[in-house]
């Protein structure tokens, strides 16, 4: 799909592509809740909290284009074409994604197009749904004694057309965290365990991090398409898998608790933003 700007004439507005944390409305940025409160138009995910997107000013045009697996959602040339369009017409448009933008939510990509297209934006950082799904779980993502590195990596259907690194991440000393991976939950501990990750590696998932519905499915590498089929998982949820999980129980601080939406108002009020 080629897109379409209007010839002869400047985009009017800027384009903010901004990170809405994983999930705890506390954990969105001061930057990004200036930016959203300003917004004139919101183009959001699937992931974004419900209390985030409460954030949105009333008279905000409010845009779903969310992208969730199995589930029909807008097309990448769809949103590209949209954050265009709406550059041109309105002053401050926000694009406003789960976790990090840069960080499997193919903000670079967007990022292109505006590019392309000459319109001005800026990047909002967010904490990243691994971070914080980490934190909150109790589960240092490195730590001397387990782990001594990270990985980031995605278990989204692309598994089939770009072969996995199964060797390289196989390595005991690194931790893996899995995005968009519970559907191919038994092709990656078969190919973890066939390229020797021992079966007995720890594995969480969180469903619904640093939420009030945050739950924690824990156990071992080769039982991690059962955790995955458990009909009690909410998406979205993440994947860590290595030495450092058998940490989660003793490090557990996190103790779900909901906020009514009044409460969290006032809190954020409290603080002069």
């Amino acid at each position: 799909m080629a897109l379409v700007s209007i010839p002869g004439q400047q985009a009017k507005g800027k384009v903010w592509l901004v990170g809405a944390g994983p999930g705890d409305v506390e954990l969105l940025t001061l930057k990004a809740y200036r930016v959203l409160k300003n917004a004139d138009a919101v183009l959001y995910d699937a992931l974004v909290s419900q209390d985030i997107l409460d954030l949105i000013p009333q008279h905000a045009e409010k845009i779903a284009v969310g992208k969730r697996a199995g589930k029909h959602s807008a097309a990448q040339d769809e949103i590209n074409q949209l954050l265009v369009t709406k550059a041109y017409t309105r002053k401050n448009v926000v694009r406003l994604k789960g976790g990090d933008p840069f960080i499997f939510g193919r903000g670079g990509e967007e990022l292109q197009t505006l590019v392309e297209s000459d319109v001005k934006f800026e990047v909002v950082p967010g904490i990243t749904a691994a971070s914080g799904t980490s934190a909150y779980a109790g589960i240092p993502l490195t730590h001397r004694d387990y782990a001594q590195g990270v990985s980031f990596i995605t278990g989204h259907c692309q598994i089939e057309s770009r072969p996995m690194d199964w060797q390289g991440y196989a390595n005991s000393n690194n931790t893996l965290v899995v995005y968009m991976g519970i559907l191919n939950a038994n092709i990656i501990s078969e190919g973890l365990i066939s390229h020797g990750r021992c079966p007995d590696t720890p594995v969480a998932i969180v469903s619904k991090a640093t939420t009030s519905s945050q739950q924690r499915f824990i156990g071992k590498l080769s039982e991690l398409s059962q955790l995955a089929a458990d009909p009690a998982l909410k998406m979205p949820a993440l994947m860590i898998i290595g030495e450092v999980v058998q940490l989660a129980d003793s490090l557990n601080w996190f103790n779900p608790v909901e906020k009514a939406p009044s409460q969290i108002h006032s809190e954020i009020t409290a603080l002069g933003l």
